[in-house]
C-alpha cells in the first residue's frame, strides 16, 4: 500500500485498510436527497455538530488504526543499537557507534558502558551497566526481551500489549508507560513505573502497576503486590513480610512451598518434614519462622494490623490486589480497612468481595481514580487469580 492513499485515495489500498474502511462505512454520513456520503471535511447545512465530531472521530480512527497498522507490519529481523558510552557488546563483538540486535543474541555491558536499543517502530529500551539483554522475539503484535541481569529503561509508545520483558521470576507487560526494571543475580527484580501502566505476572498471578507504583518480585513466588514509592517504610516492610517472607500460609491454610525446602530435617529444621512445610516459602521455619504453622500466622496477623494501620487512602492500590491474595479472616481484614479508605459503590457488597466476586472487585478498584478496569481488562483479560 502507498501512503498517498491515506490521504487522497490515489495510491494503492492494502487489503487490511480496505477492510477497515468497510467496518466503518456504516458511521459516515448519507445527505437526506442523494444518500450519498458528504466528503469530509465540507460543511452542509443540517448538518449538526455532534455529526461532524462522529465523523471526525471515524476519519481519525482510521488514520490512527491505519498508522499503528504500518509500524507493526515490519518490525524487522534485527534492531538497532546505539552506543551510549563505553564498550558496550553484541554478543562477544564490541560495537562501534551503532550495531544490529537479531533474536537470540545478547547486548551485555560492563560496569563503564550503556546502550540504548531502539524496538523496532515502538519504542526504546537503555540498558545500563552491567546488564544483560537477550532478544527473544520480533513478530507482529508481539516484542520480547529478556533481561537476564542489570537494569532497563524502557519507553513505549505502541498499542498496549505489544512489547514485554521477560526476568527470571515475572514477565512485565507494557501497558502503554515509561518504566524502569532491574534484576539482581539471584534473579529478584524491582519495576518501577513512571508513566503509564505495566502489567507483572508469573503463572497467573498479576500484578497492575501504574505510574508511581513500583512492585517488587522473587524467584519462584512471582510479583509481590504493588505499592506507591511513598508509602511508609513500616507499611513497605509489614508488605515484603506478607508477600514474600510469610506467603507460604495465606489465612491460616498452607498454600503450598515454591522453592522451599520440602524437608524441615534437610533444612535444620526440628519436627522433620511438617515443621518444614508448615514454614512455606524459602525453607519454611529454617527461614526463621518459630512455631511452625502458628507462628506463621501469629506473624502474618502482626504484618497486616501494621500494613493496615499505616494505609492512606492512596494505598488502597495495595489492599485491592491483597483482596484476591488474602483468604478467610485477613481478606475480612483487608475488606474492613479499604470501605473505610474508600467506600464501595452499592453494587458492591462484603459478601461479594470475601467470595471473590471479579466484579464487584472491578467496580471497586473504579472507585480508587486509577481508570477503568476494563480498560486493562481489555488488553490483560482474566483477573488476577482468586483465592478461595
Amino acid at each position: 500500500m502507498s501512503d498517498e492513499y491515506l490521504w487522497d485515495r490515489s495510491g494503492k489500498p492494502d487489503p487490511e485498510i480496505e477492510r477497515l474502511e468497510r467496518l466503518l462505512e456504516r458511521y459516515r454520513y448519507q445527505t437526506p436527497a442523494t444518500g450519498q456520503p458528504i466528503p469530509f471535511p465540507v460543511m452542509r447545512r443540517g448538518f449538526s455538530l455532534w455529526q461532524h465530531r462522529l465523523a471526525a472521530a471515524a476519519a481519525i480512527a482510521l488514520v490512527v488504526l491505519a498508522g499503528v497498522w504500518m509500524a507493526m507490519r515490519s518490525p524487522g529481523a534485527a534492531w538497532e543499537v546505539a552506543r551510549v558510552e563505553g564498550a558496550p557488546r553484541v554478543g562477544s563483538e564490541v560495537i562501534g557507534e551503532q550495531a544490529q540486535l537479531r533474536v537470540g543474541q545478547s547486548l551485555v555491558t560492563d560496569a563503564a558502558s550503556r546502550a540504548r536499543v531502539r524496538v523496532g517502530r515502538i519504542g526504546e529500551v537503555e540498558l545500563e551497566p552491567n546488564s544483560r539483554l537477550r532478544m527473544l522475539r520480533a513478530r507482529w503484535m508481539d516484542y520480547r526481551v529478556g533481561l537476564d541481569v542489570g537494569r532497563i529503561y524502557a519507553r513505549i509508545w505502541a498499542p498496549p500489549g505489544l512489547f514485554s520483558v521477560e526476568t527470571p521470576s515475572a514477565v512485565a507487560v507494557d501497558l502503554g508507560c515509561a518504566y524502569t526494571l532491574e534484576v539482581d543475580e539471584e534473579g529478584a527484580g524491582l519495576l518501577r513505573v513512571i508513566s503509564g501502566w505495566v502489567g507483572f505476572e508469573f503463572e497467573g498471578r498479576e500484578s497492575f502497576v501504574p505510574s508511581g507504583a513500583m512492585c517488587p518480585t522473587r524467584p519462584g513466588v512471582g510479583p509481590g503486590t504493588p505499592y506507591y514509592a511513598d508509602a511508609s517504610e513500616d507499611f513497605r516492610a509489614a508488605l515484603a513480610s506478607l508477600d514474600f517472607e510469610l506467603n507460604g500460609v495465606a489465612g491460616g491454610v498452607p498454600v503450598g512451598i515454591k522453592g522451599g525446602v520440602p524437608g524441615g530435617v534437610a533444612g535444620g529444621v526440628p519436627g522433620g518434614v511438617a515443621g518444614g512445610i508448615a514454614g512455606g516459602v524459602e525453607g519454611g521455619v529454617s527461614g526463621g519462622v518459630p512455631g511452625g504453622i502458628e507462628g506463621v500466622k501469629q506473624r502474618r496477623a502482626a504484618a497486616l494490623g501494621t500494613l493496615l494501620s499505616e494505609a492512606r487512602r492512596r494505598d488502597a492500590l495495595t489492599l485491592w490486589h491483597l483482596l484476591s491474595r488474602t483468604r478467610g479472616a485477613e481478606r475480612e481484614r483487608v475488606f474492613e480497612r479499604m470501605a473505610e479508605l474508600v467506600p464501595p459503590p452499592k453494587s458492591v457488597t462484603r459478601e461479594g468481595i470475601l467470595s471473590g466476586n471479579r466484579r464487584m472487585l472491578d467496580a471497586w478498584w473504579n472507585e480508587l481514580g486509577l481508570d477503568s478496569a476494563s480498560w486493562w481488562r481489555l488488553w490483560k483479560g482474566p483477573a488476577p487469580r482468586i483465592t478461595r
